[in-house]
């Protein structure tokens, strides 16, 4: 059975983005990026919210790609090679090649798509992941931490939720990023 892989990018005090919807400080640099290329190096599918979707297409059809870091180039390829869920009642269409539409995000689809790939999934985007977590549907979690208060935004969790998890690696980059590598204790 795939394993459910929820990886994010996310500030010191547990934030996707900023109260304005910001994520510029969140950027990888070369370091942080390959070893983000690496982690989704082994995903088969990704799902997403809208929103998520909305700023990973780029990735489909990248202007300017040739002129971009290698590092760039070989995100561009990782997340071509993958199929796309996109789980949103309001998208009209998606614009990706592998990418499919659906009105509502269930976990019975999800436990049904992780009986039937033979590649791991990503879960992208704090809104469905927190579903997801919520129906014990996710297996992992890693989190790029960033050295950054921004004070309030999107969390990466949902609030008043308890989860056990094992940590099972670490990772200290040069730019002060934290990665933290944690499987999802199940009852």
């Amino acid at each position: 059975m795939a394993k459910l892989i929820y990886a994010a990018i996310c500030s010191l005090d547990g934030f996707v983005n900023d109260a304005n919807g910001n994520f510029d400080w969140a950027m990888p640099d070369e370091e942080v990026h390959e070893a983000a290329n690496a982690l989704q190096r082994g995903i088969g599918t990704y799902l997403y919210g809208r929103r998520m979707y909305e700023i990973m297409q780029v990735w489909g059809d990248f202007p300017g790609i040739d002129g971009e870091p290698e590092v760039v180039r070989d995100y561009a390829q990782i997340w071509a090679g993958a199929d796309k869920h996109v789980f949103s009642s309001t998208l009209a269409e998606v614009s990706t090649p592998r990418t499919h539409l659906h009105r509502e995000f269930t976990p019975e689809g999800v436990r049904r798509l992780k009986e039937t790939v033979s590649t791991d999934i990503s879960i992208g985007g704090p809104t469905i992941a927190a579903v997801a977590l919520q129906a014990g549907l996710i297996d992992e979690i890693h989190q790029f931490l960033h050295p950054i208060l921004i004070g309030g935004g999107t969390p990466v969790f949902p609030a008043s939720f308890r989860q056990g998890l094992e940590l099972l690696g670490e990772r200290r980059f040069d730019s002060g990023v934290v990665h933290l590598h944690h499987r999802v204790l199940t009852d």
